[in-house]
Formats: C-alpha cells, sequence, structure tokens
C-alpha cells in the first residue's frame, strides 16, 4: 500500500482537473483557427470573465499541476523502464507515458512563463497574447518546440486517460481496455491535429497586429 493513495491522486488529478484544463485550451486556441483573431480573444476573454477566476485557477490548475508534475517527476525516476527486454505494446507505452510526461512538465512551464506569467507581472495583457504567441511560433524551431510539446502533452494525457480506466477499474476485460485503447489513440490524434492547426493560424499576419507592442515593453525594460 506503500504510495497507493499518493498515485490514485495523482492519476486523479491528471484527468479530472488537468485533463479537463487541456481540453479547455484546445477549444479556446481552436478559435484562432476557425475564428482568427477576435474568435481568440473573445475565448480568452470568456474565460477571464469567469467568477473567481484567480482561485479557480488556483485550485483546480496550478496546485494540481504542481502535484501532478512533481510527483509525475518522482514516479518517472523512480520507474524501471526496461523496453530494451520486454519490448512488447504496454511496455512502450509505459515508457512514452514517463518520457512524455517529463517533456510536458517542462514544456507547460516555459509556455505558462512566456505567457500567464508576463500577464500577471503585466508586461503583457490578456488582449496581447495572440501577438505574443505569435511572435514565439514565428520562429521555425521555436514552432517545431511547441509542436513537440504539445504532441507529448496530448499523447500524455490520452495514454494516462486509457491508463486510468484501467486502474480504476472501469475498462476491466481485454475487450474493454482494447477498445478503450482505441478511443484514446483516436483522441490523441484529434487534440494533436487541433492544437497544431491552433499553432499555424497563429503565424498569421493577423495576430501580428499588436506585435509592436511587445517589441516597444522589451526594449523599455
Amino acid at each position: 500500500m506503500k504510495g497507493y493513495y499518493s498515485r490514485k491522486l495523482h492519476s486523479l488529478l491528471g484527468i479530472i482537473p488537468l485533463g479537463a484544463f487541456l481540453l479547455m485550451h484546445m477549444i479556446t486556441n481552436f478559435k484562432a483557427f476557425n475564428g482568427g483573431k477576435e474568435g481568440f480573444d473573445k475565448g480568452v476573454e470568456f474565460i477571464n470573465g469567469l467568477p473567481l477566476i484567480f482561485f479557480l485557477e488556483l485550485l483546480l490548475i496550478w496546485l494540481p499541476l504542481l502535484y501532478h508534475g512533481v510527483y509525475g517527476l518522482y514516479i518517472a525516476y523512480q520507474a524501471n523502464n526496461n523496453v530494451g527486454n520486454y519490448n512488447y505494446e504496454r511496455n512502450i507505452r509505459f515508457t512514452l507515458q514517463r518520457v512524455t510526461g517529463v517533456i510536458t512538465f517542462v514544456f507547460i512551464i516555459w509556455h505558462m512563463y512566456d505567457t500567464r506569467f508576463q500577464v500577471a507581472i503585466g508586461k503583457i495583457t490578456h488582449d496581447e497574447l495572440g501577438a505574443t504567441i505569435h511572435n514565439i511560433v514565428s520562429s521555425p524551431i521555436l514552432f517545431v518546440l511547441y509542436v513537440i510539446g504539445i504532441v507529448c502533452a496530448t499523447f500524455h494525457f490520452a495514454n494516462g486517460l486509457w491508463a486510468f480506466l484501467v486502474s480504476w477499474g472501469v475498462t476491466v476485460g481485454p475487450r474493454a481496455q482494447r477498445v478503450s485503447s482505441y478511443i484514446c489513440l483516436g483522441l490523441f490524434v484529434i487534440m494533436s491535429v487541433l492544437f497544431v492547426l491552433a499553432l499555424t493560424a497563429f503565424r498569421d499576419s493577423e495576430f501580428a497586429a499588436t506585435a509592436f507592442i511587445d517589441v516597444y515593453k522589451t526594449v523599455l525594460s
């Protein structure tokens, strides 16, 4: 039973608050693809207009993310990955879950520093988030790094959802686990495509309309 409840909590937080946040983040960002800058700005405005948004984010995003990320690093460090000896599907997925978890945690810290943290310290406003992302993904190298981070994040969530259903006794038999595996794979593909389409949309010159503000602030600082 050592670590049982810690791992259960780690698993639960990765799906309910953090998985829901990832899906909401995907929907908001995809508005940049099908609604342009206006659609994205409305999505950001809606989220930040929610009552008690600071406390909602603190309790449902930041604290769960801190626990899930730090404890996940501990799990990854303690894991005995033996893909070289037993190269079968579940072992590969076990290893990929740990690898993508580390990459995702680093990517989220980087992404939040460039966006939410800059808003918190007053460097940019919520209205300038689109221009900020535009500046980032306009660099080919950073665009590729963002794609890698996004694909790792969506795989970690989708594969973690499959493992969650197994470990919590939702999918018990081999057939149920096989079906859920296909569903989670489809979810991974769909989420990855939508996120990448959103990234390509942010590269449009439409989002560069206010980008000079970031440059101006950088020079002044």
